[in-house]
């Protein structure tokens, strides 16, 4: 299941992609308008902009805005950013890939199933844009 940190993130960068020519988003703003806290929703845009998803501006007319456009983030990208491994075990990760410790992935039947779960995941996931969670 996604975290709220992930959905929340996901409701902020949709907010502001419907309406990406309005920027500069004030955090208030944003957490007002998709009822997000606006202490949890600050340190989400703070690791976004750290990542080079978003970025900021100080002052009067000052906000988050897009550092990218958003028909070209991914939803893995958030994902990932958000939640760390999308792969539902560590020896299956393409990304955070650990060894299980008691276990043989060439004879190990779920590691076979999880690498077509995630891979299943991935395609879906890679090719969804930000703009994708848009409804007009």
């Amino acid at each position: 299941m996604l975290s709220k940190k992930t959905q929340y993130a996901f409701k902020a960068l949709t907010f502001m992609a419907e309406q990406q020519h309005s920027g500069p988003f004030l955090i208030a703003e944003i957490a007002d308008k998709k009822k997000i806290p606006l202490k949890f929703l600050e340190s989400i845009l703070l690791e976004l902009k750290k990542a080079g998803i978003l970025n900021s501006k100080k002052g009067k007319g000052g906000g988050y805005f897009y550092n990218a456009a958003p028909d070209t983030i991914s939803l893995a990208t958030i994902m990932r950013l958000m939640e760390g491994p999308i792969a539902l075990l560590p020896c299956v990760s393409l990304n955070f890939y650990q060894k299980c410790e008691d276990c043989n992935e060439e004879k190990c039947g779920l590691n076979k199933t999880m690498v077509q779960v995630r891979d299943q995941t991935l395609t879906i996931l890679e090719n969804k844009k930000i703009t994708d969670l848009v409804i007009s």
